[in-house]
């Protein structure tokens, strides 16, 4: 049998998935007519829930050190409507950047939003094969760490998106898949989930701009930059290795929008197992 070759066509392609990146870069680049509507900083171990207008363009910073945040993501309108790291996964890539787009789930599979800002994009893939932003992982959770250690501990990433979001009406079931935004990981040579050290410096930024009207939440992760264990015995003293995250929201100037409209749904009309299907 031939050996299979080590670079493969993606699975997922077609027109729907280009993307106008003259159109993405310009407002990735062209920052001096934004206008700030909203900025705030998430302290350490807890989260915060917000909203971001279509067409507006949301940063998230690093203020004073390395820092992990895992972000949710949901239709204001619609919150069935929200992120699907699955999916982007299989159609842009397991670890995203500039000009990748975060799809929303089904029924309504469209672009939520599209990442048009990344300082660490020059990363890349390490020695060992670690790369930023990734939709691999999920939410570190406390049913997770009581099952595998014993520890009580509430101050998770999944504990912090719920606390967040309650104030907008949605409960721990709309709790969902994050993107591991500033996170280094990777899958070692048994194609198990590793964590490295987070490698962003203050001043660093990953920014999307908005396709839809988004009610957006994010967690500082418990295990701040990742470089401690942040559950067991030795849980507490990733304290040391947390930093606050900073959010910002732009608006942006009429000429940079020119013509872009919201993204639509794709025209499906199937019965999902409610017509009697022609080969019954």
């Amino acid at each position: 049998m031939p050996q299979a070759s080590r670079l493969t066509e993606a699975a997922y392609q077609g027109a729907a998935l280009d993307v106008d990146e003259d159109f993405y870069s310009r407002i990735g680049k062209e920052t001096g007519d934004r206008d700030t509507v909203d900025t705030f900083t998430i302290p350490i171990r807890s989260g915060q829930a917000w909203e971001i207008p279509a067409g507006h363009v949301c940063r998230i910073s690093t203020v004073d050190g390395p820092q992990v945040g895992d972000l949710n993501l949901w239709n204001r309108r619609d919150p069935r409507e929200r992120f699907w790291a699955a999916r982007t996964r299989q159609l842009q890539a397991a670890h995203v950047s500039t000009f990748d787009r975060l799809w929303s789930t089904l029924p309504f599979l469209r672009p939520m939003a599209t990442i048009v800002g990344d300082t660490l994009a020059d990363y890349g893939t390490d020695s060992e094969g670690g790369r930023l932003h990734d939709t691999l992982g999920t939410r570190c959770d406390p049913y997770v760490s009581q099952m595998l250690s014993g520890v009580d501990f509430d101050y998770h990433c999944h504990s912090n998106l719920v606390r967040a979001i309650v104030p907008f009406g949605l409960t721990e079931f709309d709790v969902h898949d994050v993107l591991n935004v500033f996170q280094c990981t990777g899958l070692n040579d048994n194609d198990e989930y590793f964590m490295k050290t987070c490698p962003a410096k203050p001043g660093d930024y990953f920014e999307f701009f908005a396709e839809q009207d988004l009610l957006a939440a994010l967690s500082t992760c418990p295990g701040g930059d990742l470089s401690a264990p942040m559950f067991g015995e030795d849980g507490d003293d990733a304290v040391e290795n947390c930093h606050p995250l900073q959010v910002t929201v732009y608006r942006l100037p009429e000429h940079l929008l020119g013509e872009w409209t919201e993204p639509a749904s794709p025209n499906y009309r199937g019965g999902h197992g409610l017509r009697p299907q022609p080969w019954a």
